[in-house]
């Protein structure tokens, strides 16, 4: 029974556990990076990108094969002793052990070699922009959550302000104080307000949809977020877009991959070159046989034969070529058009990314002043509120007014809430662009 109750209780705890855990900023993006099918597929390419570099290796190193045949000749054939031609059916087996190494082919192989270690290289970086931009995504969603979660408030806030109103109005009303068309606009305005709720949550709901998306979380789990700390210090950056820039260019993944992409396709370039140069290769190997008469004669033994016509040979060729239907000039041509691609992509993955980062300073600066902006207007909107409600309760301003009053504070509140999230997110991004991942690796 001790041993049951026990675990009970630990179940009870990681239930308990479970229904109360939130979810941080960091662990949403974590948990998307890990189960995001973009970032398995990348490593798949990534491991294709590494055979592909194994493979060049194998291509400097001398080729080891073995063969071995078996035949029976029936008829006229040629004695492998007297090398004079028989009418006896004979019986055959030859065995060949033999290597060959490239001694130069134009740097082909060795340029191969480079691209694909290239490719390595280019796989990795691509990988961290893969991991970047869920973990971007994922953020997005998150302080889209969050902001929803903040205007669920405020309309629960608003709603539980105008049902208070709606009972001092009914109060007012039975005293003589208020009339009838102050409680119809009340009750108007509690049922806009329980709309606007109702409305405000099921934006929550499809945001934590989104969110569960960019996670590759299971849709049919609820979890809950906390919220991250806000700033301390909302303040514009002083670095330009274009020093940014300067120093991304050199750090940042997709930067890199245009960079490696266009290398890698310089060396593929070289190599087809090499394809237009003569080639040398040295070839070596052991040969031996063993034959029989079929109509019942004597033979040397196996072991016998196997080991006494042994032989060993040694070579050098030289492969020039001449013409093969364009196939090797059409393949350099291609490679260097494969080259300009490439600059060009470089070109505007640099330009894109120059305009993004512009975009990401002028945005977070633009939101500071919103902000502050904001919270001046939220400030006084909270001051207009409170003399409204005490000039309505003392007759002087209609229901009207006063419900205007408060649609206008509820929007100042989600306008300063909206500027404060932006500012989050945008700084987040200059940050990543300044070098500081979204994640660490």
């Amino acid at each position: 029974m001790k041993y049951l109750a026990a675990i009970l209780f630990i179940l009870i705890s990681l239930t308990a556990y479970s229904q109360e855990k939130k979810w941080t900023l960091m662990e949403c993006m974590e948990y998307g990076i890990k189960h995001s099918p973009r970032r398995n597929k990348q490593e798949a390419q990534n491991s294709i990108y590494h055979q592909n570099y194994l493979e060049a290796i194998g291509q400097l190193l001398p080729s080891i094969n073995a063969n071995t045949s078996a035949s029976f000749n029936f008829g006229r054939g040629l004695d492998s002793e007297t090398n004079t031609y028989t009418n006896v059916n004979s019986f055959s087996n030859s065995y060949n052990l033999y290597s060959s190494l490239t001694l130069f082919d134009g740097l082909g192989n060795i340029n191969r070699l480079k691209m694909q270690k290239m490719s390595k290289l280019m796989g990795k970086h691509q990988l961290e922009y893969t991991e970047d931009m869920i973990a971007f995504e994922v953020m997005e969603a998150f302080y889209n959550v969050l902001y929803n979660i903040e205007r669920v408030k405020l309309a629960e806030q608003e709603l539980a302000e105008s049902t208070a109103n709606l009972k001092q109005v009914q109060r007012m009303m039975e005293l003589g104080v208020k009339g009838f068309p102050e409680v119809a606009e009340m009750t108007a305005q509690e049922a806009a307000n329980t709309y606007n709720l109702t409305r405000q949550k099921n934006i929550l709901t499809i945001g934590f949809i989104l969110l569960k998306e960019k996670m590759n979380f299971p849709i049919d789990e609820t979890f809950e977020i906390e919220d991250s700390d806000p700033l301390a210090i909302i303040a514009r950056s002083e670095e330009s877009a274009y020093t940014i820039f300067e120093q991304a260019k050199t750090y940042l993944p997709q930067a890199l991959v245009a960079e490696t992409t266009v290398e890698a396709q310089q060396l593929a370039y070289k190599a087809a070159k090499g394809g237009l140069f003569p080639s040398i290769a040295v070839e070596g190997g052991y040969s031996t046989n063993f034959s029989r008469y079929m109509d019942g004669s004597d033979y040397s033994s196996f072991d016998y034969q196997f080991k006494n016509k042994m032989g060993r040979y040694i070579g050098f060729s030289l492969r020039i070529p001449i013409f093969n239907g364009f196939s090797r000039t059409a393949e350099m041509r291609r490679g260097k058009a494969q080259v300009v691609i490439a600059q060009t992509q470089q070109e505007e993955t640099l330009r894109v990314l120059y305009s993004e980062i512009e975009q990401a300073v002028a945005d977070m600066n633009g939101q500071v002043d919103e902000y502050y902006q904001a919270k001046k207007q939220t400030e006084a909107m909270e001051v207009a509120q409170r003399v409204n409600e005490r000039k309505f309760s003392e007759g002087l301003i209609s229901a009207i007014e006063l419900h205007t009053s408060a649609n206008r504070l509820l929007q100042a509140r989600a306008e300063e809430l909206n500027s404060r999230l932006k500012f989050q997110l945008k700084h987040e991004l200059v940050l990543y662009y300044k070098g500081e991942p979204f994640v660490v690796r």
